[in-house]
């Protein structure tokens, strides 16, 4: 599986994975301008985007993507938020499998206060990689087992993000909003320990907060649990 992060974080999210054969966006959170830019403006060859939801750094491009032709699947609470319609609309809900050329997709639910967000579970009939994709949530409902990459949100720590409302940087209602909508360096870890990891292979830590975590401890933390390498995004 080949990843190529074109932007994380708050100000925008946009990931393009491939397996030699297929070519997939995975949200699309910056404006078209620079997501053809992270693509070499190859736009013909992407095969689909698959958007979590509705919020502008994940589906800023969405509606430009369409007009120029990629298929879009989200679901349909999202494409409501959005607006969006039309033929390269594809909504899609909570464990409904789906295709995508080479790559066989399943959707689930993920917690976030969006209309209807969800996660991807992405395997390559091409290469048998199987890739959990999630972000925007404090934590899995379901248990996903044999994977072999995981582009996962690892957004906060619990104390640094305690220490800086303690400090007053950070106000308790957004300490709140984080806590309730964002996955924690210890519910990431947490989530490992309870997977099946023996076929690990690659971990891309998503979506950290510039204010309330801390990437190299992050890393290093994810890689003694995992025994994979771990990329800070």
């Amino acid at each position: 599986m080949i990843i190529n992060i074109l932007a994380s974080g708050s100000s925008g999210n946009a990931y393009l994975i491939s397996d030699g054969q297929t070519q997939l966006l995975l949200d699309a959170g910056i404006s078209l301008k620079y997501i053809q830019r992270g693509i070499d403006f190859g736009l013909s060859q992407i095969g689909g985007c698959l958007i979590t939801h509705e919020h502008i750094d994940h589906a800023k491009a969405g509606e430009s993507l369409m007009r120029r032709g990629v298929d879009i699947y989200t679901s349909a609470g999202t494409a409501n938020a959005m607006g969006w319609s039309g033929h390269r609309l594809h909504a899609i809900h909570d464990r409904q499998d789906f295709k995508i050329s080479t790559f066989a997709i399943t959707a689930f639910t993920i917690e976030h206060d969006a209309a209807e967000a969800l996660g991807f579970v992405i395997y390559s009939k091409a290469t048998g990689d199987k890739l959990l994709y999630f972000t925007d949530t404090h934590y899995l409902r379901y248990r996903f087992n044999g994977l072999t990459h995981i582009l996962g949100e690892c957004n906060y720590c619990p104390k640094i993000l305690a220490a800086n409302v303690q400090s007053g940087a950070v106000s308790p209602i957004v300490a709140k909003r984080t806590a309730k909508n964002h996955m924690s360096i210890d519910t990431f870890c947490e989530m490992l320990e309870a997977y099946d990891i023996s076929h690990l292979r690659q971990i891309y830590l998503l979506h950290l907060s510039e204010n309330n975590s801390d990437a190299l401890a992050f890393k290093e933390r994810i890689q003694r649990i995992s025994g994979v390498e771990a990329y800070v995004c």
